[in-house]
């Protein structure tokens, strides 16, 4: 039987001919075009690293491997040869608006069984359900009995998978008759034709290689990424135009030959089109410093010298939070880096507002470790709608005085960049964003696998690994034993070693396999270690870190009232006519609240404010000129203070004289300690200050009654023993009865809440690479009530983001900006427009607020978490009150009310 060119493979996007009908590109083309660009993915984009640990697997020769991956990737929509997807109502119609494959099902041999047609067996599925059988006829190794440990399946489950996710395992009796289980498939003409496209797609690639070996979690995550990546380049439908075949192509294998050379010259130009490729990591210097033991000397006097001996593994760096520990994670990476031919990096952060003020020393160290083209971009919640958008944003409010939007963007993609989308943007060759993006890599979600495959070709450094709580530490724990299978170079940053860093060491080691002696992270600051991602094995280095320049913190806690206590601090500072100071306050009302009464009270300071709760241009623009004000070395004329939020904690690069806060655990108010300048720095705690509706009543609780009245401590040397002293057990014996009960029964909520966490987050992780046992549908399980309202628990505070409008203009700083833009008749914006403008919001303070948007606006998926709210001016601000709630926006940033 001669292939039938009529069994489309793509419509949508194409555009109509003369005659009315929409255009198709024949499925075969599509294979091919998918093919065409695996071989070129295979050989530009992916790491010797990534290359090897699928050879290794497959036990086949590169070249050959090369050609099996074009034809795998080739056969990737194969289950599109089906009933329901050929018939589908909403397919291409002729000038009639009459399926164009509607006479397909009058044709003898293209009949089909009652219901076929509505068979809900994805086109995925199909595929995972047909080819294993094919592969079991041509050869591939496979098993009646456990079918997912042969390679006939696993090859087929992971085809099944481009969509996102993979299917569950197929038995013997199913897949040798797919048919009776899901009559969609179809028999007679629609198996000979899935039988044909196979051996076209295998004729053309040249894959004639039967591999003897297994498909392992990294071969599997690897091909995975090939595959996928590969589908959605080649389904660029711009693209697709061009290679259009004319009416009456008949599809013959000499048509099939030509039109492969055209695809493979298609490729080349597709994959160039990505920003992708030339990134890599250049050699670091080789340093010796003689004598210094500091944490950057020590680390560069050893670290290269374990990492040729060993190979790329994991770095845990603990010392207090500083641009020091971050050069130093920075610097390990770049070693690391090399070592592994990574082509990037991503730096990792607990929120998008320290991912914020990271990106200029990430950028600074690119600047100097990467060599090549290399695209940057902003990934966390605030940036999700347009991660390219975001970044531009990011670099012209940090840009001083009037620049063009050209200036010192030259690493940020063009906003129509290909990778300017949710599921490409950690493609990237160099990410700065949240942690949740590693996490979500081990959860069961959509493309969580292309997640891996993208962390697979890069170094991943995670800063403040302690700040996600119960539940992070345990998703961290196993996406640490993903990293070391995939042999992920991995740079962790902490405050201080305890039993949860030891536990990461661990996770790392045994996911490389490593059955040595377990790791323990040295208790002495700074410290820093070293696992080899080959053996598993804990390195110490033979010189540690010798202790930094010590800082003795002053620590006073005061009873007042906090705005009195606040006004009392910064008098000092007005009457010396110099000094900088940094207010935390628990809220953004709070924060606002003080910021206009100090304005009011204090004529002869400067103050500053900047919050979560402002427009992300203006949180970016506030932010950079922090930088500004509060950087070491910079001179100032006056007296000046930023009142601001928990948000500025993971902030780097700032310095205060005197640093003022409410109450919050003690690993919180050390951090922000950790912002205070010279030898004798100063945190004045406020005791009858509220706290943050997310910190931990008990460690609270806990903190003030070590600390008491206040406490000086040397610094770094006294942070893990004054850790130790929060959580011991002994602290509660030393209470008076009714005190004590009342911690305990604090302390026995956080001990719930933290196991239901980690319980909650335990059940809902993937396996590890080590439990897989062949079946890659583990990786894709749904879970009985797993909604997304369960998965923003375990990810955390699931956050809004707020548009504010007025008749149709976007509202910034208080006043109207730019009229609101839409794509199309169907009044949806665009995304990126919105980038700017956007507040994020938690989602509790505006539960049952639905917003002003339309059902349009509401359906598309880009926007799906965007509330937006049209305002009136009132007295100075703009305010829409409803629905229980009162937004009021000023160029102070956006308070949200609940009415009673």
């Amino acid at each position: 039987m001669s292939l039938d060119p009529r069994l489309w493979g793509k419509a949508a996007g194409l555009g109509k001919n003369a005659g009315g009908a929409h255009r198709t590109h024949p499925l075969i083309c599509h294979l091919l075009d998918t093919a065409a660009v695996a071989e070129v993915v295979w050989d530009e984009l992916l790491t010797s690293h990534q290359r090897s640990m699928v050879v290794g697997a497959l036990q086949v020769p590169e070249e050959e491997m090369r050609a099996l991956a074009a034809f795998w990737a080739g056969l990737h929509d194969i289950g599109k040869i089906s009933v329901p997807f050929q018939l589908h109502w909403a397919g291409p119609k002729n000038a009639d608006g009459e399926l164009l494959a509607q006479e397909l099902g009058g044709e003898r041999g293209y009949g089909f069984a009652a219901g076929a047609a509505q068979d809900r067996q994805s086109h995925e599925a199909a595929a995972h359900w047909w080819l294993v059988g094919m592969f079991e006829e041509i050869g591939y190794p496979s098993s009646r009995r456990r079918p997912q440990s042969q390679l006939s399946h696993a090859v087929a489950q992971m085809l099944g998978g481009h969509g996102g996710r993979y299917h569950p395992v197929v038995r013997g009796k199913d897949y040798r008759c797919p048919a009776v289980r899901h009559p969609g498939l179809g028999t007679g003409g629609w198996e000979e034709q899935r039988r044909v496209h196979f051996d076209e797609v295998r004729r053309v690639t040249g894959a004639t290689s039967v591999p003897r070996g297994r498909m392992t979690p990294g071969a599997a995550v690897v091909l995975t990424g090939l595959v996928v990546l590969s589908d959605w380049l080649a389904s660029i439908e711009v693209e697709i135009q061009a290679r259009l075949r004319q009416e009456g192509w008949a599809g013959a294998p000499e048509d099939l030959d030509t039109y492969w050379q055209i695809a493979r010259e298609a490729a080349l130009r597709l994959v160039q089109k990505t920003d992708l490729l030339g990134t890599g990591f250049t050699r670091p210097d080789s340093v010796r410093c003689g004598g210094e033991t500091s944490l950057l000397a020590s680390m560069e006097g050893q670290l290269p010298d374990l990492v040729t001996e060993h190979g790329p593994g994991l770095v845990v760096v603990t010392s207090s939070p500083s641009e020091e520990r971050t050069e130093a994670a920075l610097r390990a990476a770049a070693v690391l880096g090399h070592a592994a031919g990574a082509r990037g990096l991503f730096y990792a952060l607990p929120t998008g507002s320290s991912a914020d003020s990271h990106m200029a020393q990430v950028h600074a160290f690119a600047e100097r470790a990467l060599t090549g083209p290399w695209r940057s971009l902003l990934l966390h919640s605030s940036s999700r709608l347009k991660p390219a958008e975001a970044a531009r944003q990011w670099a012209q409010a940090r840009a001083a005085g009037d620049v063009s939007a050209e200036h010192g963007e030259e690493w940020a993609p063009a906003a129509n960049s290909w990778l300017n989308s949710h599921h490409r943007a950690l493609l990237a060759a160099l990410g700065t964003g949240t942690v949740d993006e590693l996490l979500q890599a081990v959860m069961p979600v959509k493309f969580n696998v292309m997640r891996l495959f993208a962390f697979s070709g890069k170094v991943v450094v995670v800063d403040e690994v302690h700040a996600r709580g119960a539940w992070g530490q345990k998703l961290m724990l196993r996406f640490l034993e993903w990293a070391a299978a995939l042999r992920i170079p991995v740079v962790l940053a902490a405050l201080s070693a305890d039993k949860s860093v030891d536990a990461m060491l661990a996770a790392y080691q045994r996911g490389a396999g490593g059955g040595g002696e377990p790791m323990v992270q040295p208790r002495r600051l700074p410290a820093w270690s070293f696992v080899d991602a080959h053996s598993g094995r804990g390195h110490l280095p033979r010189q540690p870190a010798g202790a930094v320049r010590a800082s003795t913190l002053s620590i006073e806690a005061r009873d007042g009232a906090p705005y009195d206590e606040i006004q009392a601090a910064l008098v000092p500072l007005v009457e010396a006519g110099s000094g900088r100071a940094v207010v935390y306050r628990p809220t953004p009302a709070d924060a606002i609240a003080t910021f206009c009464q100090l304005s009011q009270d204090l004529p002869g300071l400067d103050v500053s404010l900047v919050h979560e709760q402002m427009h992300n241009k203006d949180r970016w623009r506030r932010l950079a000129a922090c930088r500004d004000t509060f950087s070491p070395g910079v001179g100032i004329s006056g007296p000046s203070v930023l009142v601001t939020t928990p948000m500025l904690e993971h902030v780097r690069g700032l310095r205060f004289d005197l640093v003022v806060s409410g109450p919050a655990p003690l690993a919180g108010l050390l951090a922000r300690a950790a912002q205070g300048a010279g030898d004798r720095p100063r945190l004045v705690v406020l005791k009858a200050d509220s706290t943050s509706e997310l910190d931990d009543v008990a460690l609270v609780r806990r903190t003030g009654m070590v600390l008491g009245a206040g406490r000086t401590i040397s610094m770094p040397q006294d942070v893990p023993l004054l850790l130790d002293e929060v959580y011991a057990d002994e602290l509660v014996d030393r209470l008076g009865e009714a005190t004590a009960r009342e911690l305990q029964q604090l302390d026995n909520r956080r001990t719930v809440r933290e196991r239901r966490a980690t319980g909650t987050a335990g059940w809902l992780q993937v396996p590890g690479p080590r439990e897989l046992d062949g079946d890659l549908g583990l990786l894709s399980r749904d879970h009985p009530g797993m909604e997304p309202e369960l998965l923003s628990c375990v990810l955390g505070e699931e956050m809004v983001h707020v548009v504010c409008l007025y008749q149709g203009f976007l509202l910034e700083d208080g006043v109207l900006k730019e009229k609101l833009v839409f794509e199309s008749k169907k009044r949806r914006p665009k995304p990126g427009q919105l980038v700017p403008y956007l507040i994020p919001v938690p989602q509790r303070l505006v539960e049952g607020v639905t917003g002003d948007a339309n059902s349009d606006w509401r359906g598309m998926a880009a926007l799906k978490n965007v509330l937006r709210l049209n305002m009136a001016p009132e007295d100075g601000t703009w305010v829409r009150t409803g629905e229980g709630h009162r937004f009021r926006l000023s160029e102070l940033g956006l308070t949200v009310d609940q009415l009673p």
